[in-house]
């Protein structure tokens, strides 16, 4: 199945004040950058630019004038895909998008989706206001913010467009004709340009990279009816793991490498068993508050990799899952994997489950 990328470099940057797509960057420009790692995946690069380009084509194969929209700037570069069949939608404002996110994307589509998007979990509170007034609290729960890039099956993207309508994301133009839209884990680093200032945050956020080491270990219940959660998953056999918490030990493992590596201290420093407002809650909602502190402390998470330590019962089956759950939140690849003890120690005699995480983090200025 051949790849295409329209990598969109065609806005006007009227909020920045002039074409940020084409700042230099890292020895090239912005654009250029974007088109590199579009590269990674695709066979043909089509770069839409404004009608004022007179720039050397930033790396692209092709280089057509965009339209008024982001649509039909779109538009503009589809007609000059060629015979792909599946092709990649890229914001050049977003250079650090990696090539692995890009081949998650198109890996999605060779699987038989429409459209497959990178997504973040939102940890912020969510407020509808009008003016200065809130009008409400909107739950977060099922919401995320989307990225590009965005990989499509060809014929339903340009289905999707013949309509002629507009949209802030291609995605939005599959959904409407009822296409099968999936998301993949995104990433905090992949920076849109947007407003003045944005630049700066390309050049400073690659100072240093910390690592961290996190493990727990809990019981096994006694009580037949407590439920088992591993990596965000719960699993139907049981019984669970004693914990204030839900014992979820994997999550608590990778909480406390990603606190260690940031220098943070660990889970119950920031979440003590004290706390009866903890008492039972969902290891997401501590993950969650762990990667908030991150960011505070000018962090973002590059990789991360969890191995669980369990008699039983039997992972392989749930591992995928686990997996997708906590890249959906961390905003990375999180890999899971599992192993025994050969029937050693109370973990081999099926008292207990332990979990080792081991991060990588890239520090902020």
């Amino acid at each position: 199945m051949r790849v295409a990328a329209v990598v969109v470099a065609g806005g006007r940057g009227v909020r920045f004040g002039g074409p940020k797509q084409f700042l230099p960057f890292g020895g090239s420009t912005v654009a250029a950058h974007a088109v590199a790692t579009a590269r990674s995946v695709a066979e043909t690069v089509i770069l839409v630019t404004p009608a004022s380009y007179d720039g050397d084509g930033e790396g692209a194969d092709i280089v057509v004038t965009g339209g008024d929209t982001r649509s039909a700037s779109v538009r503009a570069g589809l007609a000059e895909v060629g015979d792909a069949t599946i092709v990649v939608i890229h914001d050049a404002a977003r250079p650090l998008a990696s090539a692995a996110l890009f081949e998650r994307v198109v890996a999605g589509v060779r699987d038989g989706a429409d459209a497959v998007i990178p997504a973040l979990a939102i940890s912020d509170t969510i407020k509808r206001v009008a003016g200065d007034v809130v009008v409400e609290t909107v739950p977060r729960e099922g919401l995320v913010t989307v990225q590009t890039p965005q990989a499509f099956n060809l014929a339903s993207l340009r289905a999707a467009h013949a309509r002629g309508d507009d949209a802030t994301d291609d995605a939005a133009l599959v959904e409407a004709t009822g296409g099968r839209v999936l998301t993949v884990a995104g990433e905090y680093g992949n920076i849109k340009i947007t407003e003045p200032g944005d630049e700066r945050r390309l050049g400073q956020g690659r100072s240093a990279m910390r690592i961290g080491h996190g493990y727990d270990v809990h019981r096994v219940s006694d009580d037949p009816a407590r439920e088992l959660w591993l990596g965000l998953v719960h699993l139907p056999q049981g019984p669970g793991l004693v914990g204030h918490s839900d014992a979820d030990v994997a999550t608590h493992a990778l909480c406390d490498a990603l606190l260690g590596a940031a220098g943070l201290g660990d889970l119950g420093r920031h979440f003590p068993d004290t706390d009866a407002s903890l008492a039972g809650v969902s290891s997401r909602v501590l993950l969650e508050g762990v990667l908030a502190r991150l960011r505070d402390a000018h962090y973002r998470v590059m990789s991360a990799d969890i191995t669980i330590v369990a008699e039983r019962p039997k992972l392989a089956p749930f591992m995928p899952a686990m997996s997708d759950e906590l890249s959906a939140v961390v905003g990375v690849p999180v890999s899971v994997k599992a192993t025994t003890t050969e029937g050693l120690d109370a973990i081999g005699r099926g008292e207990g489950l332990a979990a080792s995480a081991v991060v990588l983090l890239e520090e902020i200025q």
